[in-house]
């Protein structure tokens, strides 16, 4: 359930399209929809202006379709087509997600499975930029590029710039200067996000990833690397949580409040 939906069918009801039963009925779905395994929280896009996501990883290929497919149903009856999708979906999962859900299709690289088109950037009211250490670190930061996205944002990727060669990251500096927020992803030591936010006057969503050896400890180094950050303006998420540093950098660069 969307706020347009939610519009079209109060305007339904008042132009006598629709009668007081029907419409009762329409929204008693409205705050969730009671599955065996799942409370799916429809009323989430019109809450915060951004529907539910979901969690693939520890979910079974029928859990994350019947899943996709409630949220899929509530972005038709006269709502705008909003884009729904799962995060951490597995190769081995994909096919069946996909075959179960229709128009879904799957993007291996962030391992999300994408219900809908992605809409024009047009709700941000600046440029994201994406930046990876590493091309190990691409998941990740692709993760976030997508998140970013599918919520209405321009993005700008600049992948594989990490501190062993730092000339690759001032080769973009323009691109990097002309951003309003950076998403800064990196394994290994996590210095990227420091060095970034010492060059440029912009806020940085610093996103660790599990890239790294053994002493790297899954990304704890990196993390704590982040977190203690001499340089100002850094803000860090979890390990691997791309999805979680999209997010944050939609709402922050967002340039009016969601349609209702």
């Amino acid at each position: 359930m969307d706020p347009q939906r939610l519009r079209a069918l109060i305007e339904a009801v008042v132009a006598g399209r629709a009668t007081v039963e029907e419409t009762t009925r329409a929204l008693s779905e409205l705050p969730f929809r009671e599955l065996e395994f799942a409370h799916v929280d429809t009323h989430r896009h019109l809450r915060t202006g951004f529907p539910e996501v979901v969690l693939g990883e520890g979910k079974t290929p029928a859990q994350i379709a019947a899943i996709l497919n409630v949220l899929r149903e509530g972005r038709h009856g006269g709502g705008t087509q909003v884009p729904i999708f799962a995060t951490r979906v597995s190769a081995e999962a994909a096919p069946a997600v996909t075959a179960a859900v229709p128009g879904a299709r799957y993007l291996p690289v962030p391992r999300v499975v994408v219900v809908g088109e992605t809409p024009a950037p047009d709700l941000g009211r600046g440029l994201i930029a994406v930046i990876s250490a590493g091309t190990s670190d691409v998941p990740v930061a692709e993760e976030a590029a997508l998140t970013a996205e599918l919520a209405g944002n321009r993005v700008a990727r600049i992948y594989d710039v990490g501190v062993a060669g730092l000339h690759r990251l001032i080769a973009h500096r323009e691109t990097i200067a002309a951003a309003e927020i950076l998403i800064v992803v990196a394994g290994m030591e996590g210095a990227l996000p420091s060095v970034v936010a010492g060059l440029y006057a912009l806020p940085v969503i610093a996103v660790p990833t599990s890239v790294g050896y053994g002493a790297s400890f899954g990304g704890i180094a990196a993390l704590l690397g982040m977190l203690n950050s001499c340089a100002a303006g850094v803000v860090v998420v979890n390990i691997d949580n791309g999805f979680g540093a999209g997010r944050m950098a939609s709402m922050l660069n967002r340039n009016r409040a969601p349609a209702t």
